[in-house]
């Protein structure tokens, strides 16, 4: 297989596909909790660049940028151990078909695209992490269409005023820096939705954590730039038995709803 069809391949990874983690106890928990706690620190220090004045928006989505590989690969290194590029290309190759070659093959993938997002426009960012009785999901995907109004828009100065005068250019950018302010704004309220999803299990009945979720929709279109963070609830009708071993799963009717929520003629681009 060259590596154009491994691509491809590797696009099919994600399509409609999520990674389905078993909770069988309370380390696991644990680690569940502490992992949502630094995607919600993340959403923190981008909330806190995104007011800064003096951070180009472009240094703002590279620290995003930069906290995902580290993500992704962590999970990789945790599944498969340093061999994890030759482990989930050997699946892709069709030389092996166990849990550890799939995960390692949608993680991979997840980090090759990742790196792809900001140089291209018209896609955006699609993530969801749901929380079950006796497992967790993560449902990754890339999607073109349009955004309805919920969620914030914010542009960036970097990207865009190109053309204009020297006092329309000052506007520009002085709405631009009004624009993620408001978009900083949002993020403070809203972050608080992925700790309440995954609450601390030494602290929170059971009862209290069994559902769970969130949805996070980030991209950009030229200089204008969309964010949709909000909390998701898990169908308690999406599995019929309880979760064995880590595995790849179909995308559940969450996320097939949080798409036709948030964008209008919505298409899976990966």
């Amino acid at each position: 297989m060259d590596w154009q069809e491994r691509l491809d391949s590797g696009a099919d990874m994600l399509r409609q596909q999520a990674v389905r983690i078993p909770l069988p106890d309370a380390e696991s928990e644990r680690t569940l909790h502490e992992n949502m706690a630094r995607i919600a620190d993340a959403g923190d220090r981008k909330r806190a660049l995104l007011d800064d004045p003096d951070v180009p928006l472009t240094e703002v989505y590279e620290d995003e940028l930069d906290d995902m590989r580290q993500s992704f690969e962590h999970r990789l290194l945790q599944v498969a151990g340093e061999d994890y590029y030759d482990v989930a290309t050997a699946y892709m190759d069709g030389e092996r078909d166990d849990w550890i070659g799939a995960l390692a093959a949608y993680y991979l993938e997840c980090y090759y695209r990742l790196q792809e997002r900001y140089t291209v426009d018209e896609q955006f960012f699609f993530l969801v992490i749901l929380r079950y009785p006796d497992c967790f999901t993560v449902n990754l995907s890339f999607l073109t269409g349009d955004i309805d109004s919920d969620g914030v828009r914010y542009e960036s100065a970097t990207h865009g005023g190109g053309d204009l005068t020297d006092s329309d250019r000052e506007q520009y950018y002085a709405d631009s820096q009004y624009s993620q302010h408001e978009a900083a704004e949002y993020l403070r309220g809203q972050i608080g939705c992925i700790r309440d999803a995954f609450p601390d299990p030494d602290s929170t009945p059971v009862e209290e954590r069994r559902y769970g979720g969130f949805v996070h929709i980030t991209g950009r279109d030229g200089a204008k730039f969309a964010e949709i963070l909000d909390s998701l609830s898990p169908d308690p009708d999406r599995f019929d038995g309880e979760a064995s071993t880590p595995g790849l799963v179909p995308e559940g009717p969450e996320a097939r709803r949080a798409k036709q929520q948030y964008f209008t003629d919505v298409e899976i681009a990966i």
